[in-house]
This record gives structure tokens, C-alpha cells and sequence, in this order.
């Protein structure tokens, strides 16, 4: 399959609105899916997350973003104020909004939470240097079209209540993707699968902006 590219990604983003979270929720978040190019292709950012004993997801690769903080009713602003706190990366100067994926319900220990995400997409120009807040570990950018392909993909175990799981999961060489951010890495992965396929029948795609 030939590399993705920008004109991949804001057409498959142009598909359909996203979809919302149809329970009512009382708290709603945000993340960032920063895409850069780089020399292989198109690089997608992780942070690692610290271990704290508060934190839900403490030690999982996630998007970086968090809650809306009161009064930011666009989402949007959320992802590019916790994308900076925790990175270091200014998205109002450095990144383009390409548009969203569709709005999840977040999970914790196999149970839903009152809690809704919404991921957004930005293309991220030039290189700044990542300054990690103290919520994170490590960050990394990783190839997109590896993400996207099958070679990565494997199953790990997940136990809960004295049960045992086998969830799907990206195992890339580093920590591994599982998850919620498995799940959106998903929705990115169907929308382009569908853009590809509306263009093999020549049909019109509209690209967001």
C-alpha cells in the first residue's frame, strides 16, 4: 500500500462529522493526535505516561490531552492547552487543525466512566523541542504507516475481577498501545480505509476547513 499522506489524512477526516458519545456525561475531555512529516513518512506523537496512583491510565501511551477545564466549551482549545502543558508543543503557532474523530466514552477497569474524549488532529510544522510537564514519561513519534499496518498488531492479556482478557494492542518495539488510544488509532485507520475506498470508485470527498 503506498505511504499516507496529508491529502489521506484530511480527506478521510472529511468523510462524515464524528460521532458523539450518545450517554449523557457530565465531564467531557480532549487529546491531541499530533501528526509531523518526517523522512519515512507521516511520524503520529505518544506520550508515556508517569506512574501515579491517581491517575486512572498511570504507566499506558496515550494521546496527550486531559478534562476541559470551566468555560472551554470548544474541545478543541482543551486538546491545544493540554497538548502544550504536558509537551511543550504550541499548537495555536505551530499546528493546523485537520478535524476530529469521533467522540468516545472513556473506560477504566471494564467499566464506562462519566467521562466523553474527543480526539482532534493536527498537523504539527517544523520541529520544536518536547518539554515534558510532570504527567509524563516519555514521548515518541511513531510511523504512522506502521500503526496503520498489520505487522504491529498483537493481543495481550488483561485480567479483571479474576478474569482473563485477551485485548488487541500495538506492539511497535516500545511501550505497548492498548486501550482507548488503540481504539481511536482504529477509528483513524477505518476513516482512511474508506477514503481510499471512495476514491478506487471516483467518488467526491469533501476535505475539512
Amino acid at each position: 500500500m503506498a505511504p499516507t499522506t496529508w491529502s489521506d489524512v484530511t480527506r478521510a477526516l472529511g468523510l462524515r462529522p464524528p460521532a458523539q458519545v450518545a450517554e449523557p456525561v457530565s465531564s467531557h475531555a480532549a487529546v491531541s493526535l499530533v501528526l509531523r512529516q518526517a523522512e519515512p513518512g507521516l511520524e503520529l506523537l505518544f506520550i508515556h505516561r508517569a506512574e501515579h496512583p491517581d491517575d486512572r491510565w498511570s504507566g499506558q501511551m496515550a494521546f496527550p490531552g486531559g478534562r476541559a477545564e470551566p468555560g472551554e466549551d470548544d474541545l478543541a482549545v482543551t486538546a491545544v492547552r493540554e497538548t502544550a502543558e504536558e509537551t511543550g508543543v504550541d499548537l495555536r503557532e505551530s499546528g493546523e487543525l485537520l478535524g476530529a474523530l469521533d467522540e468516545m466514552q472513556a473506560m477504566a477497569r471494564g467499566r464506562h466512566l462519566d467521562l466523553a474524549i474527543r480526539p482532534f488532529v493536527f498537523r504539527l510544522a517544523g520541529g520544536p523541542v518536547l518539554r515534558f510537564n510532570h504527567e509524563v514519561r516519555a514521548a515518541y513519534w511513531i510511523p504512522l504507516d506502521g500503526l496503520m499496518g498489520r505487522d504491529w498488531r498483537s493481543t495481550m492479556e488483561y485480567v479483571h475481577d479474576g478474569s482473563t482478557f485477551q485485548l488487541p494492542c500495538i506492539r511497535w518495539g516500545g511501550p505497548v498501545i492498548w486501550g482507548l488510544t488503540f481504539r481511536m488509532l482504529q477509528n483513524l485507520e477505518t476513516l482512511l480505509g474508506e477514503a481510499r475506498q471512495a476514491d478506487r470508485r471516483g467518488e467526491t470527498v469533501a476535505v475539512p476547513g
